[in-house]
């Protein structure tokens, strides 16, 4: 959940998550140091002579201007690439829960329950009670079992949309007549909040996301009473 004023990542919840807010650190720690350099260089030109009858030209330092840009690019290029790698690898998935976008809200199917179906629609800010969150929460969360690899198929029934969730390092277009897919793994029991990432109409802020981390037993209850109801 963010908090005012807050500038960083929200606390993760999954290794995927963990493993972005890794390389973001290891990408400002590089922009760090090379934003350094640049600014000793300008200082030092700046009050240093403008010429010199010795250093007529620099092969050396012209190729170290060369050779080092090229390695740090690979410093970058390598984690962003296996980060990539890692985005799109699904495993066994222990639950498969179907999402579908609509204007403008969402509807869930959990594939290997019979009968559990819903929509998620947003509270309005007048039926919120005390300690709830204006334009995060809904009337039906989706409830995740923790510890467990959750796989979400991901499409639309009108226009474009985008089922987000920040904590988890989750993003995934819904687009019409087609299905997307992403995995994640809910480390912790708790409530998540997402939104929609892609404009879709008057009412796109008003389409949140609600995730719920429940133990297994809980969850297997839950899905016990929905089906039966």
């Amino acid at each position: 959940m963010t908090r005012y004023s807050q500038l960083g990542f929200m606390d993760a919840t999954s290794p995927l998550m963990e493993q972005l807010i890794f390389f973001h650190d290891h990408a400002m720690m590089i922009l760090v140091l090379i934003t350094s350099l640049v600014c000793y260089s300008m200082v030092y030109l700046m009050t240093n002579k403008f010429i010199s009858r010795y250093d007529l030209d620099g092969q050396v330092i012209e190729t170290v201007w060369t050779i080092l840009p090229a390695v740090i690019l690979i410093f970058l290029a390598l984690p962003s690439l296996r980060l990539l790698y890692l985005l799109d690898e699904l495993g066994n998935c222990f639950l498969t829960i179907k999402c579908i976008g609509h204007q403008w809200y969402w509807s869930y199917e959990y594939s290997d329950f019979l009968g559990v179906e819903f929509d998620s629609y947003m509270i309005p800010a007048d039926d919120l009670e005390i300690g709830e969150y204006r334009l995060l929460e809904v009337d039906n969360r989706v409830i995740i079992p923790v510890g467990l690899d959750v796989r979400v198929l991901v499409s639309s029934e009108d226009v474009i949309h985008s089922w987000t969730v920040p904590s988890l390092g989750v993003k995934a277009d819904a687009v019409p007549g087609r299905l997307n897919q992403i995995s994640f793994h809910m480390m912790y029991s708790g409530v998540y909040y997402g939104q929609c990432s892609e404009i879709c109409g008057a009412n796109h802020s008003f389409m949140p996301i609600c995730l719920e981390g429940v133990d297994l037993s809980s969850f297997m209850s839950w899905v016990n009473g929905v089906g039966s109801s």
